[in-house]
């Protein structure tokens, strides 16, 4: 991004800007609306400093001479998302740092200095001096304050044209009453909301977590009109009513999203808080949201990727994978994005070998070119999808062929929750189901001597998840830290390992170890198949009380 303003038609703009008419007070000020976490607020105040996966300790410094390992935790920390971390630990010293640091920046980077001048930050940043003002203003002088915020928004009134950008841009120009900036702003953003969200309510990267974050900065302009007593405009709210129900679809039973194309789970309580906020009533996703389909059952959830990659360079090859939430406990999870941990880290999160799915021999479903990086050469297409509503559950029915090119194979996935979701069964096939395809498959079998195509469906489990292999060899258990206990059984047409494996979140500093079940056999014909179930034990309460809480400080 650079280390400042370069092109002579930014200059010019931030030249106008700082010639601008200046906010002579706040209007109105809305509640703090973005969700901080306590934990890392009080780290910051006693100098331990993060920003995604980056750590460091830097006592007596003031967040800008942090000297980060990461570049882009060097440049996001100019977005301010801290502060929230310093309004939810809330005692003196951390307002003191917010002010001190804030101010610093004003003196530092206010004239286009720094990184901090993408437009994306500059809406960032605003949307949190406003929601923060009160923090940032008490027992102060607020000039400063109020001429940089307005420098801001008048260099940013003609760069705007993203949802971070445009919604920052609306909420502090309501804040301040510079009314001008806001109708052109609603009118950019009413486009935005008709270009890029479909009439599923969903987005062309299929990253639910990024789904989220237009969703919550929606919502919050939403809040802000309705304060001032604007209206908002219907393609707006029409793009609300159609996102709110693909994410009530996305959300697992403990609150988070699904973990795929690059998202995260969400931050703690961003999901519920913003469907709250957003006043949309709830309706039934029937069959697929933003080529997802989840099963639900009691207190289960499953959610299966049912489309191919999205385009780009963000795209994992997870069709027919699937993630498994039992309460407030995930159990089988996709590896997840490892875009904070360097590139071999991001390239190994989007195999298919990091999903809970069937690989073929080292092959994912969807390929990428020689150079590893970019969007997908191959990707898998599905063939068939079958949503199963059934007296006593719920399935899906699923066939992708992304292995029909290299070996002539398809795979095949069925699975079906019970009612009370005590009860997970699956069935997994690779078959040759064209001509061509069985010619194919023959070829490459007779010229291996009839060794057949090696493939493992694999089982990601959650760190938190126990596992240990039981009854003989015949069963593994999964002890949760709900005190629950699920068994995971097969029909014995594979073998069944616990093998290591990995858990990449992007607040952690560094990845977890975990454990992965892996079912390995060999296609020796048209059509193989392994079968599955995971249930709980019999001995497991319908209903658990669940009350040992995680760590706060692990979300750090």
């Amino acid at each position: 991004m650079g280390e400042g303003l370069s092109g002579w038609r930014n200059r010019l703009a931030l030249w106008r800007a700082a010639r601008a008419p200046v906010a002579s007070g706040f209007a109105r000020l809305p509640e703090p609306r973005s969700i901080g976490l306590y934990a890392r607020g009080k780290q910051m105040v006693a100098g331990n400093f993060t920003s995604g996966a980056a750590s460091v300790e830097a006592p007596g410094r003031a967040i800008w001479d942090v000297p980060f390992a990461d570049p882009m935790a060097r440049v996001e920390i100019h977005g301010f998302q801290w502060l929230d971390d310093l309004a939810a630990f809330g005692d003196m010293r951390a307002q003191e740092r917010a002010q001190a640091w804030t101010f610093d920046w004003i003196a530092r980077f206010g004239r286009g200095q720094g990184p901090g001048w993408a437009p994306d930050l500059i809406g960032r940043r605003l949307t949190r001096w406003v929601m923060q003002a009160g923090m940032l203003t008490e027992g102060r002088d607020a000039a400063p304050l109020l001429q940089s915020l307005s420098l801001q928004l008048h260099f940013l009134g003609g760069q705007a044209k993203s949802f971070e950008a445009l919604s920052g841009l609306i909420i502090a120009a309501l804040a301040v009453d510079m009314e001008a900036l806001v109708s052109p702003a609603l009118r950019s953003l009413a486009a935005l909301c008709e270009a890029e969200i479909d009439m599923g309510g969903g987005i062309t990267s299929r990253n639910p977590e990024e789904l989220l974050e237009i969703f919550t900065l929606l919502t919050w302009v939403s809040l802000s009109l309705g304060e001032a007593e604007a209206a908002l405009p219907p393609e707006v709210s029409g793009a609300m009513e159609r996102i709110a129900p693909t994410l009530r679809a996305l959300r697992h039973a403990d609150g988070g999203l699904a973990r795929f194309h690059d998202g995260g789970r969400g931050a703690e309580g961003r999901l519920d808080a913003a469907l709250a906020n957003a006043g949309v009533r709830p309706m039934a996703n029937a069959g697929m949201a933003m080529g997802f389909v989840r099963l639900h059952g009691g207190r289960t959830t499953v959610i299966l990727d049912a489309a191919p990659p999205p385009p780009g360079d963000h795209g994992h090859a997870s069709t027919c994978g699937f993630e498994m939430t039992s309460g407030r406990r995930p159990v089988v999870v996709n590896v997840g994005a490892g875009t904070v941990f360097g590139p071999e880290w991001r390239q190994a999160g989007r195999a298919t070998a990091s999903h809970a799915t069937l690989a073929v021999e080292g092959y994912s479903s969807s390929r990428l070119g020689a150079s590893g990086q970019g969007d997908f050469n191959e990707r898998a297409e599905v063939t068939t999808l079958r949503v199963l509503p059934g007296e006593n559950g719920a399935g899906v029915h699923l066939v992708h062929n992304g292995w029909a090119v290299t070996h002539g194979l398809s795979h095949i996935r069925d699975l079906m929750l019970t009612n009370d979701g005590r009860h997970l069964q699956g069935v997994d096939r690779l078959a040759a189901i064209t001509t061509a395809d069985k010619r194919r498959f023959e070829r490459l079998a007779q010229g291996r001597r009839f060794q057949g195509v090696k493939f493992a469906i694999r089982f990601h489990l959650h760190p938190d998840v126990e596992a240990r292999v039981d009854l003989g060899g015949s069963a593994i258990s999964l002890t949760l830290r709900s005190g629950e206990i699920w068994v995971f059984r097969h029909d014995g047409a594979a073998k069944m390992t616990l093998e290591p494996s990995i858990y990449l979140e992007k607040t952690k500093a560094r990845p977890r170890e975990s454990l992965q079940i892996v079912l390995s056999g060999a296609a020796l014909d048209f059509d193989t198949q392994a079968g599955w179930t995971l249930a709980k034990a019999q001995d497991t309460p319908l209903a658990i009380r669940d009350l040992e809480r995680d760590d706060p400080a692990g979300q750090i």
